[in-house]
């Protein structure tokens, strides 16, 4: 027998989502769509779109940036790993530096 896949998520990322998906929502009544009109812009149908404010982990995240950008908030998921902004990354490449500096050998036989 299967799992439910949310049964696999751990519950802060469950939370997280049912989170996400609220906030959505939440967009979306702000600025006066109907759940059919979300839906339209993204391209995707209705069910679908009601998964996304449900905070379904099943629904594809090109379905949630999709939405984000329907509601104005542009392409934030570009930037939520930027490689310049990952500090525990940064301090893994400083791990991994020599401790001291050697000179380059030349090559032999010129």
């Amino acid at each position: 027998m299967k799992k439910n896949p949310i049964q696999l998520l751990p519950l802060p990322v469950e939370r997280t989502l049912k989170k996400f998906g609220a906030d959505i929502r939440i967009a979306r009544l702000k600025r006066g769509f109907t759940v059919e009109m979300m839906a339209q812009r993204i391209g995707i149908h209705r069910s679908t779109y009601s998964k996304i404010e449900k905070g379904d982990p099943m629904v594809g995240l090109g379905a949630y940036a999709a939405a984000l950008f329907s509601l104005g908030f542009g392409t934030p998921l570009g930037d939520l790993i930027d490689q310049r902004n990952d500090d525990a990354g940064l301090l893994l490449d400083l791990e991994k530096l020599p401790k001291r500096a050697r000179p380059k050998k030349s090559p032999q036989g010129l």
